[in-house]
């Protein structure tokens, strides 16, 4: 064990805390950094936690000079897209005003190595597919713009401040801790996988499906579901990249190349829950493309990422499995 500190920010929440057991697993001391906002307090197991803002910058700096932090890997951010939307100041202030606030800290106090945790909304509407790293980046969503402005801020910081940088192009995060130690609560829930699992679980009647007259072959959006331990893996190897090699900043799709519609996720929570799930049509969402895959080489090639959990089934048995046991505790101690 090297002891070597990473500073995670919003380490609290769905992929930041998998990523920061994974930094443990690889011998390095994951500090947390989050307001609590989204994140929770017993997500935070494989380190100490500091409770701030990245906005506040005293209080960031103050952590960086205690910890010393060889490099930061950055998850804290608002991710709704609806929400986004509506509010789209809300996600200006904490996405890219707190990023900023983030890069100036580390520029004045070190480290100088960044793992960005960025999203596949960057590119908007696909024109080719899958979607590669140079495909044109035209975000449809404010959540889609601010992270593309906040990979545009860590490459000009790369080539003015010497920074080293990898951000995460994220596409279907999905599923949970394959241990049982971790899975994805979201208040409000607005992935796929959780809400169909509280349908199976009797909290709501229906699972609303938003078109099904797409050009796929049942009708509905496909999407590429990449496991939360996955793309935790990927963040450990982006750090260790960095670590080997100088300034400079580049990014990478994390996903499996292969899709699902959400019928066939549907389909799936049935097979692995035994319950009746319900669907309900709904109208097409405005701007919902009606597929996203990615196009993973350049992180096989580079980082010499390979997802492992890729069948629908596992994912949401997981994700599953892990709500069963929140449920079993919750009751335990009712």
């Amino acid at each position: 064990m090297t002891d070597q500190s990473v500073l995670v920010t919003g380490g609290a929440g769905f992929v930041g805390s998998h990523a920061c057991k994974a930094l443990r697993q690889q011998g390095f001391l994951p500090v947390v950094y989050d307001n609590l906002g989204h994140g929770h307090r017993a997500a935070v197991k494989w380190g100490p936690l500091e409770i701030g803002d990245i906005a506040e910058s005293s209080r960031l700096a103050a952590v960086i000079r205690h910890y010393k932090p060889v490099a930061v890997m950055h998850f804290a951010s608002d991710i709704a897209v609806g929400e986004s939307v509506a509010d789209p100041g809300k996600y200006y202030r904490n996405n890219v005003a707190g990023t900023l606030s983030l890069l100036e800290a580390m520029r004045a106090y070190g480290p100088m190595r960044l793992v960005f945790s960025s999203s596949a909304a960057v590119y908007g509407n696909p024109q080719r597919l899958p979607l590669t790293e140079d495909h044109p980046q035209l975000p449809v969503s404010p959540y889609g713009a601010t992270k593309h402005i906040c990979e545009r801020m860590i490459r000009d910081f790369a080539t003015a401040h010497h920074l080293g940088a990898v951000a995460l192009r994220y596409f279907n995060a999905a599923g949970a801790d394959p241990d049982g130690e971790l899975g994805e609560e979201h208040e409000p829930e607005t992935h796929l996988i959780p809400l169909i699992l509280e349908v199976a679980a009797g909290e709501r009647p229906a699972i609303d499906i938003f078109g099904d007259r797409y050009p796929t072959h049942d009708g509905t959006c496909v999407r590429d579901y990449v496991h939360v331990t996955d793309l935790a893996a990927a963040h450990v190897l982006a750090l260790r990249r960095l670590l080997e090699r100088g300034p400079g900043a580049t990014a990478y799709n994390l996903g499996t190349g292969t899709g699902n519609t959400v019928m066939e996720v549907v389909r799936a929570a049935r097979r692995v829950t035994g319950r009746k799930i319900a669907t309900r049509i709904d109208e097409p969402r405005p701007g919902d493309p009606a597929i996203l895959l990615a196009d993973g080489t350049r992180a096989n090639k580079e980082l010499g990422w390979r997802p492992i959990h890729t069948d629908i089934d596992e994912i949401v048995r997981h994700a599953w499995r892990w709500r069963q046991g929140v449920q079993r505790r919750l009751a335990a101690t009712a």
